[in-house]
């Protein structure tokens, strides 16, 4: 079968102002020293566009760490490619944000990391949340497509409803309520993260209500934490299938948590073509298919539509990539996520931060 990328994810640098105790960027990030320069990258976009990729999202890190970003965006114009930034915002201003329109850029998702100031601000470990105010306000005064995003936790899901009406007043056309994703940093501070039953149960309702009273105003976006869910997500809508991840040194992988998996070789965008590696290399082709599954995953007749789940959540959870991701109630190792369920729902107490990233 013939598998077509759609989407490349252009990390760009890993250098980051924010310090977010939810950060899934790996333990081990790549060094300024190691970034590909815009040439690089300015031939990786060349070469996505011809392989039949439509969206390019520039992100990090901070992207807008880089100074060449507006060569990069422009460069992603040229190729023909739709192009997204993501931003915690540190770094913009109103002159920066009118050139990289200028230069092609088509739509900015925009973080946040709570609704309350001094919560935001403890979550992403600097003071950031009045300049993302101030921000939103110069981005709804422009003709370029808007998303902000929050991600939520056991710590400040309890304002959703604040959340949700903030951003109905931000002038954005899209909220994603991003609940933590458990891979890099995020997962060592898994327990103080996760949030319990009750809180999850509540959301869904907060947000139902919302999708009904703001539809065709602001689009609404829930991504629910995998370990309450009954069957796994369709990550990256399965390896390989239709998205690319280029790290900044130029290595490239089937999705931003892959290299935790041991053994797994992934190539260089320095030392072969993004067809090579996307068409024939190991690492992309390891776990496409169904010849890798385990049962009960393949016989299993979601496995078209989950793919077997997370690759590198299997490893972690498990220290078998191949293995069914346990967040499945049909995973072998389903009881090793409600040990975690378990914890969470006991815990007497708020255990705190453990880790906080370091990206400077």
């Amino acid at each position: 079968m013939k598998y077509t990328p759609r989407a490349l994810i252009a990390e760009i640098t890993h250098r980051c102002p924010l310090h977010c105790v939810y950060c899934s960027n790996p333990l081990e990030m790549q060094r300024r020293a190691d970034e590909m320069p815009a040439a690089d990258w300015i031939s990786i976009f060349e070469q996505a566009a011809a392989l039949g990729i439509l969206h390019l999202h520039l992100t990090g890190g901070e992207p807008l760490a880089r100074r060449d970003l507006v060569e990069l965006v422009r460069a992603g114009r040229a190729s023909g490619l739709y192009s997204n930034l993501i931003t915690s915002g540190v770094g913009l201003d109103e002159a920066r944000l009118d050139t990289l329109i200028e230069a092609g850029l088509d739509h900015i998702q925009l973080s946040f990391q709570d609704v309350a100031e001094g919560e935001a601000n403890e979550f992403a470990g600097a003071r950031s949340h009045a300049l993302k105010l101030r921000l939103a306000e110069i981005i709804r005064a422009r003709r370029i497509a808007f998303t902000i995003n929050i991600v939520v936790h056991r710590r400040n899901l309890d304002r959703l409803e604040e959340m949700i009406a903030f951003a109905e007043q931000s002038g954005a056309q899209r909220l994603e309520i991003a609940n933590v994703q458990y891979y890099g940093w995020a997962l060592r501070n898994r327990d103080a993260l996760l949030p319990t039953r009750d809180q999850l149960r509540r959301s869904v309702e907060i947000l139902e209500a919302a999708r009904e009273r703001l539809q065709g105003r602001l689009r609404l976006e829930f991504v629910l934490p995998d370990y309450y869910a009954k069957y796994p997500k369709p990550c990256m809508n399965g390896w390989g299938r239709q998205l690319m991840l280029i790290d900044p040194a130029g290595r490239a992988m089937p999705c931003h948590a892959a290299g935790v998996i041991p053994g797994m070789v992934f190539p260089s965008t320095r030392e072969q073509s993004l067809r090579w590696i996307w068409e024939e290399s190991p690492a992309f082709t390891r776990f496409r298919g169904e010849d890798w599954m385990p049962e009960p995953c393949r016989s299993c007749d979601r496995r078209e539509r989950d793919f077997g789940g997370c690759r590198c959540q299997a490893f972690l959870l498990t220290g078998d990539a191949t293995a069914t991701d346990p967040v499945c109630i049909l995973a072998p190792a389903h009881g090793v996520v409600e040990e975690v369920l378990q914890r969470v729902e006991s815990a007497a107490a708020d255990p705190g931060w453990i880790y906080r990233v370091d990206t400077a």
